[in-house]
């Protein structure tokens, strides 16, 4: 089973899945040890065991519930088949409670954090292009989990992914952090916005810090990457220096900006998201 305690790795910036096999070529009938990873809104259904919460399995009175939602064969972890699904419905199913995804990063580690995100985009995509765009007909899932095609007129559908860039400002011991109005809790972060079509990364970092504080940033640097399953971004991490200008926030998408120092920072994002990695490299430099 999927457990808190993960085994050595490769660690570029979060867990690489090196123990996942992609495939659509489901092996006959799920087996009773088949890991069913089924969401409804956002939500990730688990299984209690003890005090432990655990991916349940296909034996685990599960078989309704695959039935009732769409559920697709994404490949195998380890050796163990996988499903991912879409409920319909939020459903009752006795030792089993739906927990928010990006919950179980704290319950049962990163790199099943990880593998449940690309469950939740692939039933995501499959769901949400179950008929073609372009006829109107069914679609029909082709050789990969992430593939439809459209029989009726030949059109191929592949998971759109929607890059955002996310990056830290600093200017000398301080960081530029910023609050949202969507953020809760008084929280307060880095800067982040979606690239726009035809744009570069680059030109994305500066128009975002721009547009949204008002100032110019200079050496650039890549950070790291991260996919976020929400429903199915790619964060594109950066560091920059500040160049020029005085913060003037646009006051739609930022309530307040401010340079904190690496001593005296506000409440801010754990390591959960690339947000909070960022924030933690800078302050690690002054230590």
């Amino acid at each position: 089973m999927l457990s808190r305690v993960a085994r050595p790795g490769v660690y570029i910036g979060q867990v690489t899945m090196y123990r996942f096999l992609s495939s659509s070529r489901a092996p006959g009938n799920p087996s009773p040890r088949a890991l069913c990873f089924l969401f409804h809104d956002n939500r990730i259904l688990l299984k209690k065991t003890g005090e432990t919460w655990i991916i349940p399995r296909y034996a685990d009175d599960l078989s309704v519930a695959c039935r009732v939602g769409e559920n697709y064969y994404i490949g195998s972890y380890d050796g163990t088949d996988c499903y991912a699904g879409l409920l319909s419905e939020e459903r009752k199913i006795e030792g089993c409670e739906g927990i928010p995804l990006r919950e179980i990063y704290y319950t049962l580690g990163e790199e099943t954090f990880a593998l449940a995100g690309r469950a939740f985009q692939t039933a995501f995509f499959h769901h949400h292009h179950l008929f073609c765009g372009v006829c109107g007909k069914p679609t029909e899932i082709k050789d990969k989990p992430s593939e439809r095609i459209c029989p009726a007129c030949g059109t191929h559908v592949y998971p759109q992914q929607a890059p955002a860039v996310i990056m830290s400002v600093t200017r000398g011991d301080t960081i530029l952090l910023a609050r949202s109005p969507r953020f809760r809790n008084n929280l307060y972060s880095v800067l982040a916005g979606f690239v726009d079509p035809g744009e570069s990364l680059e030109d994305a970092v500066k128009r975002e810090v721009r547009e949204e504080c008002g100032i110019e940033v200079k050496n650039l640097r890549y950070f790291s990457s991260q996919s976020w399953p929400f429903p199915n971004s790619l964060m594109i991490g950066f560091t920059a220096e500040y160049a020029s200008g005085e913060i003037v926030i646009d006051e739609e998408e930022i309530v307040d900006a401010a340079w904190y120092r690496f001593d005296n920072l506000p409440k801010v994002p754990d390591e959960v998201s690339i947000s909070g990695r960022l924030i933690k490299n800078f302050v690690e430099q002054f230590y």
